[in-house]
């Protein structure tokens, strides 16, 4: 109780709000405003799309309710020629990190809640995370996303000590480069502290924006249980100067309609808040089954394959600068189908729960499920070859938060031609490095031809001779080197 305690005065803020950003009722009289509507209204919105400019909720009200299979299959072409554009063809890999499944909120749906007494409750002490870290970075690891349950064991000074530790492991190949954060949210003064030890990106799931599903998902008396406490976190984040943040919805608790139209809601809160900073990342996980809860087996408002391809999609219309995260939760086939649709970043070799990179070195196994199942269990070699054979580019780099490029300045460059002059180029280089340090010679084999076509896309350009220089420099041994 006393760890809900020191959350009052934060909590009593928000309940003098008259309302929130999230009008429920008016997202539904959007939503069937537009329901059946014209292949010409659907082409309109399309159109408009084509300009790379976040959508208006009615235009994306239009998307959604859309069930004409041609036009349907114009958003999915659209969607991907968005990505293109934006991103280039790289695929962006990081791999979860869990340190804690200590947590004080009873989510109906998490493995992690704290009447489930199925879990064994265990938070990784310092050399424990020294071990795991060293077994992910001869994997191939560059980037990872530190995740906790919500609890006084893992509170703000004990996440900032993880970091640190996190980043001064070092092996013969390398480090971790790149450490997010998925943790409960924070008070402004606690995330400054994160920032201070140089975290990535802070990622917050609203889980759902709907009031009342939120309410029936989590009890009263917990401190997940403040709805409201949730949906501001971002902006405390922006305020602590922690600009490169990540909204996400766990898709099946409610209807996914509604949750698309939030997780716009929030964007244009914050865009209209922060100088036009939205959300550097969007998560868009579906539940899995979790330990010992039923909940998760079954679950209400299920979103069926075809429903998840168009949402992605969706998304990346809406929100075309928005980096999307599609995680193993989904099959590997599933994957591959929505990876087209404006899919930037997935992680691969994921081992969900605490202890589980050494657990499943020791024992060559994976566990069934834990706080959810993961349903592409695949090594990070099979999956970056995989990228490879689909003729895209896996990605380890990092350069632009070493750099400083967040918040305003990445927005404002995501439109650019920054992907073709230095992303691009930068993921050949963390490519590179993956093959001469990781890659199994089937992966080698297939990864150089997919690097000598992207790098040959340069031929003429001022900066190709750079890039030849710099993979030259790789192969005689040098590390993390950049644009």
């Amino acid at each position: 109780m006393k760890f809900l305690e020191k959350y009052q005065k934060e909590f009593a803020a928000y309940d003098q709000l008259d309302h929130d950003f999230i009008d429920d009722d008016k997202i539904w009289r959007q939503l069937n405003e537009h329901a059946n509507p014209t292949a010409a209204e659907v082409r309109r919105v399309l159109a408009k799309a084509e300009g790379c400019v976040r959508l208006e909720p009615e235009e994306v009200a239009v998307l959604i309710q859309n069930q004409d299979p041609q036009t349907i299959e114009e958003m999915y072409r659209l969607a991907h020629t968005l990505k293109e554009e934006v991103y280039g063809d790289r695929i962006v890999f990081f791999a979860p990190l869990y340190i804690s499944d200590e947590c004080a909120n009873n989510c109906k749906y998490c493995g992690f809640r704290s009447s489930n007494t199925a879990m064994r409750r265990k938070t990784l002490t310092m050399e424990e995370i020294e071990q795991e870290v060293k077994i992910m970075i001869e994997e191939g690891q560059k980037r990872t996303v530190l995740v906790y349950g919500e609890s006084p064991a893992t509170e703000v000074d004990f996440m900032c000590e993880t970091i640190r530790k996190v980043y001064s492991v070092k092996t013969e190949h390398g480090e971790i480069r790149r450490a997010n954060i998925n943790c409960a949210p924070l008070t402004v003064e606690e995330l400054k502290k994160l920032k201070e030890v140089g975290i990535g990106t802070f990622q917050v799931f609203q889980e759902t924006y709907h009031h009342e599903t939120y309410r029936q998902m989590h009890p009263q008396g917990t401190i997940k249980g403040h709805y409201r406490w949730r949906l501001y976190c971002m902006d405390r984040a922006q305020q602590a100067g922690v600009d490169d943040n990540g909204l996400g919805v766990l898709f099946g608790l409610y209807d996914w309609r509604f949750e698309v139209m939030g997780l716009l809601y929030h964007t244009i809160h914050l865009e209209e808040t922060f100088n036009g900073v939205g959300p550097h990342t969007i998560s868009f996980p579906r539940i899995t089954p979790a330990t010992d809860t039923p909940f998760s087996d079954h679950p209400e408002y299920a979103v069926s394959d075809a429903d998840f391809k168009k949402l992605v999609a969706i998304l990346r219309l809406s929100i075309p600068y928005t980096g999307l995260i599609c995680t193993a939760r989904e099959k590997d086939e599933v994957r591959r189908q929505v990876l087209p649709f404006g899919v930037s970043q997935i992680d691969a070799g994921t081992r969900i729960g605490v202890g589980a990179y050494a657990r499943s070195k020791k024992a060559n196994e994976l566990p069934d499920k834990e706080q959810f199942t993961i349903c592409d269990s695949r090594t990070l070699d099979e999956v970056v070859s995989e990228i490879c054979q689909m003729g895209a580019i896996p990605s380890f780099c990092t350069a632009c938060y070493r750099a400083g490029r967040t918040g305003e300045h990445f927005m404002k460059v995501a439109k650019s031609k920054f992907v073709h002059n230095y992303c691009l180029p930068n993921a050949i280089f963390t490519l590179k490095e993956y093959l001469l340090d990781y890659g199994s010679e089937e992966t080698r084999k297939i990864g150089e031809k997919v690097l000598n076509e992207h790098i040959e896309r340069f031929r003429g350009e001022p900066v190709y001779e750079r890039i030849r220089q710099i993979i030259q420099r790789l192969e005689n041994g040098e590390r993390d080197l950049r644009l």
